[in-house]
């Protein structure tokens, strides 16, 4: 653990635009990794030593984690944006009071969250309707999941606070840490105990407070403006609603994307359990894929949010133009190599022949199209990074959601085939580009971000 005193924090408002989008990406893309790899080592230990049903459970239940995982993650962006002008601006004050309000924020809603998503579990399984084959285990595994979901809400609050002024390197140490002990008491629990999805479910929820105990206390311990003192935990008005009037559409937009998904889930889970458990295996590789674009867009949010704070829009439009080339060039090659090794990295996760080609014709067939996805998401985080979050979060759900819906509701009625379900995706990711496009050229967001800026002086000088 650093030293107390040691400064991390990277001030991207001078310098190489690509040195600190790579420097800052690197380290959050290696942690993303290993966070991935929390639920990825669930599904290869349950498809390995428990039964193919097993891991159909465990992969099909990801659209709904995500969903209310997705909404806190929403609302953890508008706390990286606040943060990030706060810091680009010199504003320790502003910092301060950010960090607290989000910590308060977070033990809120993690109690929230907590609740709805143990209740809701058996409903949503329903409706994605779920085998009554896979129903009993999949079930068992979202509620021991949800019911230790506070400890992953702490970990990516704290991690996002920390991202915010620059620092992506120590979250990135304790997500190693923790997917080594994750690995560990996954293989303890369901090999040596015998316990099957509970064993990964509580190995899970164990390693995620484990992360949440290390960044809670990195942050006790920094002594620079973002340090985080417990007995000071307030929640601060104008802060929270910075924050929200942020995060909120960022939030909105992934809960309802996840909720659709959900429904989604529902057409694929029509072709029985060796395609769930195929879908389930590319959902997987899919995330690993995305990393380094996902990666390189919370950089180029942080970076535009510095600059926009620091009052450089010319700097934070070249820093988008860097993030966009970055991320195409990455995920190029990831493509050609996860098409090349496409049989033996499903095989990684189960050997049965129907689960091979099923997880095969949706690597080969949805993995090309990344490339789109790489313009649409490094735009809105961009857009985010400058405080307009709406924009992004109507396009994104006309794209993902209402779109893709009336695309599988009419068109499965006409062809009935799971290529057809599978290709929902990529249009949706077409479209969203297209539109993406159109607004970050056109848009007022710059006009936005002089308006604050007015705000801001006006309200000094009235100080």
């Amino acid at each position: 653990m650093a030293a107390v005193g040691k400064k991390r924090s990277r001030d991207m408002t001078e310098g190489t635009i690509w040195k600190h989008l790579v420097a800052f990406a690197l380290p959050l893309m290696v942690g993303n990794l290993f966070q991935q790899m929390y639920n990825t080592v669930d599904s290869i230990v349950v498809g390995r030593f428990v039964s193919m049903e097993a891991l159909a459970a465990v992969g099909s239940t990801s659209s709904i984690t995500n969903m209310l995982v997705g909404f806190f993650l929403g609302l953890s962006m508008g706390v990286g944006v606040v943060i990030s002008q706060r810091f680009g601006a010199k504003d320790d004050e502003g910092v301060h009071k950010a960090v607290h309000t989000t910590v308060g924020m977070t033990l809120v809603l993690g109690v929230i969250f907590t609740v709805i998503g143990v209740t809701v579990t058996p409903l949503m399984l329903r409706l994605m309707k779920t085998p009554e084959d896979v129903f009993p285990e999949a079930k068992t595994y979202l509620q021991i999941y949800f019911s230790g979901i506070a400890g992953l809400m702490l970990y990516n609050m704290g991690s996002g606070i920390l991202r915010a002024v620059g620092d992506s390197r120590r979250p990135l140490y304790f997500l190693v840490f923790c997917s080594v002990v994750n690995t560990v008491l996954d293989l303890l629990f369901v090999v040596v105990f015998h316990m099957g999805v509970e064993g990964v479910a509580f190995a899970t929820i164990i390693a995620q407070f484990l992360s949440a105990v290390l960044i809670l206390v990195v942050l006790g311990r920094s002594n620079e403006n973002y340090r985080f003192i417990p007995k000071k935990i307030r929640i601060y008005p104008a802060m929270l609603k910075s924050i929200i009037n942020i995060g909120l559409p960022s939030a909105l937009q992934r809960l309802v994307t996840a909720f659709s998904n959900v429904f989604v889930q529902g057409y694929i889970n029509d072709f029985g359990a060796a395609c769930m458990a195929g879908w389930g295996c590319y959902n997987r590789l899919d995330q690993f894929i995305l990393l380094p674009m996902q990666s390189i867009t919370m950089g180029g949010t942080t970076f535009v949010g510095q600059n926009v704070g620091a009052r450089d829009l010319k700097r934070a439009e070249k820093g988008v133009s860097t993030a966009i080339w970055l991320s195409m060039l990455v995920t190029l090659v990831l493509i050609a190599v996860v098409n090349l090794f496409a049989a033996p990295l499903i095989q990684i996760f189960n050997q049965e022949p129907d689960v091979l080609h099923f997880g095969k014709l949706f690597i080969r067939m949805i993995s090309p199209f990344y490339l789109i996805t790489c313009i649409n998401q490094v735009l809105a985080g961009a857009l985010r990074g400058a405080g307009d979050s709406k924009a992004p979060m109507f396009m994104m759900l006309f794209s993902f959601v209402v779109f893709r819906q009336i695309y599988l509701f009419i068109g499965t009625k006409f062809i009935h085939e799971v290529w057809f379900v599978g290709f929902g995706y990529p249009l949706g990711w077409i479209v969203c580009s297209l539109l993406q496009l159109l607004y970050y050229r056109k848009s007022r967001w710059r006009e936005r971000c002089k308006l604050m800026w007015a705000q801001e002086d006006a309200a000094k000088n009235l100080a």
